[in-house]
């Protein structure tokens, strides 16, 4: 009965990732290798077969990560002057050619999470600011990677 209702609604459990043939060996030109984005990126093509090469030359394709820029804003002070709550922002601008045409136009995307701080508590929300760039960096990966599976 479950399983009747499950496939009646639409459910469906997500498969491996697709990404277009022209990206069998893929080079990824960033300015920052060691950014959270770029590294959740890279995992993910791997795992969907792409090869990942060391020179564009070498290259079926060349994904371009124009802009990666993560930081925070505050949102809301206290009485006192000192902030409650932070807004953490991740932007990328991206785009995807080969040598015979661009498979994806220059596309911006930003995500933001925000949450609140309590000066008593520096070590936790710390690490809580750095699990939400991490949550952020996953879901512009997820957002990217269903774009290349709909080339």
């Amino acid at each position: 009965m479950l399983t009747l209702l499950l496939t009646g609604c639409g459910f469906q459990l997500r498969g491996t990732t697709t990404v277009p043939p022209e990206m069998s060996q893929t080079f990824i030109s960033t300015l920052d290798r060691h950014s959270v984005f770029y590294r959740k990126l890279r995992a993910e093509l791997q795992q969907a077969g792409v090869v990942i090469v060391d020179s564009p030359v070498d290259a079926t394709a060349v994904f371009s990560i124009l802009v990666d820029v993560t930081d925070q804003r505050v949102i809301s002070v206290s009485a006192r002057n000192v902030p409650r709550e932070y807004e953490i922002y991740y932007t990328i601008n991206y785009e995807l050619n080969t040598s015979e045409a661009t498979l994806l136009e220059e596309r911006t995307q930003t995500l933001t999470r925000d949450y609140t701080f309590d000066e008593t508590l520096v070590l936790g929300k710390a690490k809580e600011e750095e699990v939400l760039r991490d949550a952020i960096a996953d879901d512009l990966v997820r957002i990217v990677l269903i774009q290349l599976s709909s080339l």
